[in-house]
Order: C-alpha cells, then structure tokens, then sequence
C-alpha cells in the first residue's frame, strides 16, 4: 500500500461523489483497516453532507446545514482522506485506470467506487430554462429556492406527487406559500405505494390547503426573464412566482458506461457491488441490482439505507472480506405531522390489507405477494413498522385475515 495520504491527483482508491453513498465507503474503509489512501471526489463544493433534508427541515429552516454534515470537516483530515470538491469527472479510463476531469487534469486510481448518485430530472416543456424553475437535489439550488422565498415570492407550482414534491409542498404550505401540485398520473405516489396511501395523502395535503392537479400535464412556463405561471395541458394558466419540479433523478453514469460499462437505467452490478469493468464498483442511486425483494428483478434504489448498505457491501469486498448485498429496503417521508416509514418492495403486489383507520391518522398497509409478506408503510405507527420489517426480512406467508386487526401485534405473525 502506498502512504495513507491522498495526493490531489493520485489514490490507490478514489471514491466520485461525496454523498451518502460515496463518503460512507470512504468512513467503512478505514473502519475496515484499509491503510491506503483514499480520494473523494464531487462536483458538490461542500463536504459530505445528507440530502433527504434538503426538501424538509433544511427548507423549512429547522435545520441549520451544519447539523446536515454527515462528518465534521476535521473528520477527513483526521482519517486521512482526500477530498477534492467542485471537481467534475467527465470520463473514464479503465485500462489505464484514470479519470478525466473538467479542465484538463487526470486521476489515478488503483479502485475505483462509483457512487455519483443522479442529477434531478428536468421539465423539458418550453420555458423550462427561466430563473425560478428549482429542483432540490443539492444545497446550492435549495439555498436559492429559500432566497426567493426570503424576498418574498408566495406563489408555488409543484410538478410531482412522490415523497419530494409532496414533502416540499407541506413546507411550503407551512411557511404560508399558495401550494398547486400537478401530478401527470391518476394519483399521488403511485410509482412507490397503493391507493390507500395515496387518497389518505391527497386527503391531508387538501386539508392544509394544497391544491391537487391529477392527470395533468404542463405545457409551457411562461415568464419575461423568469418564472411567472405555467400553463396546463388543457390550456389553463396557473399565476405563481415558483416552481419546483420533483419528478425523480437521472442516474449519473455517463463516463462509465462511455467507458463500457453494462447498464442503462443505471449501471449494472453484482451482489458484491462490482461493475463490468475492471476494479470499478457502483454503489447507490446509480447502481443497478438484482434485489431479493423485488424477486430478484434488477432495479434501482434511491434511499440512504441503499446508499449506507452498498457502501459496506464495497468496503468489505476491496477489503478481501465479501458480503453478498442482501439489505431490507427502508424508506421514511416526513410531512406534516405525519411519518411515514416503509420496510420492503411493493413492486408487483396482488393484494393489500389496511391496518387500523387512516382517519385517526395512524394506520398501516401491508402488501402481500401470493401470500408473503411484501412490504409495509407505515403512518405515525413506529411499532407496525419495527414488527412488520422482521416479516419482510423472514418473507413470511400470512393470512390476510390475520394481519387485518390492528389491536393484534404483528410479531405474533412471525
């Protein structure tokens, strides 16, 4: 091994992206004894910090963006490991194991840990390049949104009714914004959970005075330097000062499937998380997998629990002790009063059960797969949701009728 101290330019493992995902390989590494040295590289220019609040607490100012470092700055130095921010890589090389970067320089790397995650997914209607239009993937256009907001601008558009749109929209309702939500399907959150969820959602957002567009979609943004409506499929115009779209990611992958890599939505690994390519590992939002809660199916997972697993499932693997990754998927939403956590894959489930009464806003669903026990989301209902993970885990096979009555505990099920 070479000296623990990463150069700028060299590192016997360099890490691109310094999310979650990327600084947790980087943390398990060295927990592991890997003595070598370590090179984090982002286009990000802060240190590693959590994106899930970006779009709640950090929006809403409950959370300052210290608290959302995933390590002290100290941290890296005192562990040894490189951090090179605002840095592009814009091509791989894996015979000659380096990276080109934006301005000319290469990196040398001896393994390399793909953990660049996605970029948010753009409207690509006409208008869509107007100041105002925001996303919220990093901290930079975050801090942008809440300048707006800052200086006064009240009238929101939300295109997307999954967990980042709808969460945005009960910030923004919170801090006294007129909230219109679009959603081009016939229901929220229809790519992530059933019909029960989706009308209780609807439900509450209405209630806080959000107004809901289903099955519609946008036409144009309109505006004179920036933002100032958009008009809708059927020809309405909606006046607002903002829109902020929330309608999924655009996995990062281009240098490495440029560069031969197998994938498309997403670049394809094994259980040991290991690309195509020689000594280059993908881990994260970018990796695509076959999961066993998805019977086996190849698919992306775009959480922090995927992030932090795969990152060990990595480490463990360049440091000659392999793991097969085999995680429980967990996912949370905080809007509201409302937490929402769900344990396992509702992908391809043929039947649902509702525990409890979404009305007292604390209940479940539980979605079964010819009998097993699939997945749960959870409402305000913390122990459904730690006795319904160990069901998914076991793959238990239950009887609709005994997973109906809330008053019985599910771990009497296991």
């Amino acid at each position: 091994m070479s000296d623990s101290t990463a150069p700028a330019n060299r590192a016997d493992i360099v890490v691109v992206g310094t999310g979650h995902g990327g600084a947790q390989a980087a943390i398990a590494l060295r927990q592991r004894g890997f003595a070598g040295s370590i090179l984090l590289v982002g286009r990000d220019k802060m240190p590693p910090y959590e994106r899930p609040p970006l779009s709640k607490d950090y929006l809403s100012g409950t959370k300052p963006f210290e608290r959302m470092l995933i390590r002290p700055p100290a941290f890296w130095e005192e562990r040894a490991i490189g951090l090179r921010l605002g840095t592009n890589v814009i091509r791989v090389d894996p015979l000659a194991k380096t990276l080109a970067v934006a301005g000319g320089e290469a990196i040398t790397y001896g393994t390399l840990i793909w953990a660049a995650g996605g970029d948010p997914r753009r409207l690509s209607c006409p208008g869509a390049h107007l100041p105002g239009n925001h996303a919220l993937r990093d901290k930079p256009d975050t801090d942008r949104l809440i300048a707006e907001l800052a200086a006064g601008a009240r009238r929101v558009v939300v295109v997307g009714g999954g967990y980042v749109g709808l969460e945005a929209a009960a910030v923004l309702r919170g801090i006294g914004c007129a909230v219109t939500l679009i959603e081009a399907r016939d229901r929220l959150l229809s790519r992530v959970a059933g019909e029960d969820l989706s009308r209780f959602y609807a439900a509450e957002h209405r209630t806080h005075g959000v107004e809901i567009r289903l099955e519609t979609g946008l036409e144009k943004i309109e505006g004179e330097g920036r933002v100032t409506a958009v008009r809708l499929a059927g020809g309405e115009t909606i006046p607002c000062d903002i829109l902020v779209a929330g309608i999924g990611i655009v996995p990062a992958i281009g240098p490495l499937i440029a560069a031969g890599a197998a994938g498309a939505d997403g670049v394809d690994v094994d259980e040991f998380c290991r690309t195509s390519l020689p000594d280059v590992y993908a881990i994260g939002d970018c990796a695509a997998h076959s999961n066993a809660y998805a019977d086996g199916a190849v698919i992306r997972l775009e959480s922090v629990q995927n992030a932090h697993d795969m990152a060990h499932v990595a480490a463990r693997a360049i440091s000659g002790d392999p793991v097969p990754y085999e995680a429980v998927p967990w996912f949370w939403s905080n809007q509201y009063d409302l937490r929402l956590q769900t344990s396992g894959l509702s992908l391809g489930h043929d039947a649902t059960v509702l525990r409890g009464r979404p009305e007292e806003r604390s209940f479940s669903v539980v979605y079964l797969k010819a009998g097993r026990f699939a997945a749960i989301d959870c409402v305000n209902n913390v122990k459904d949701y730690v006795q319904g993970r160990k069901l998914v885990e076991a793959r238990a096979m239950v009887d609709p009728q005994t997973v109906l009555d809330p008053t019985r505990p599910l771990a009497d099920l296991l």
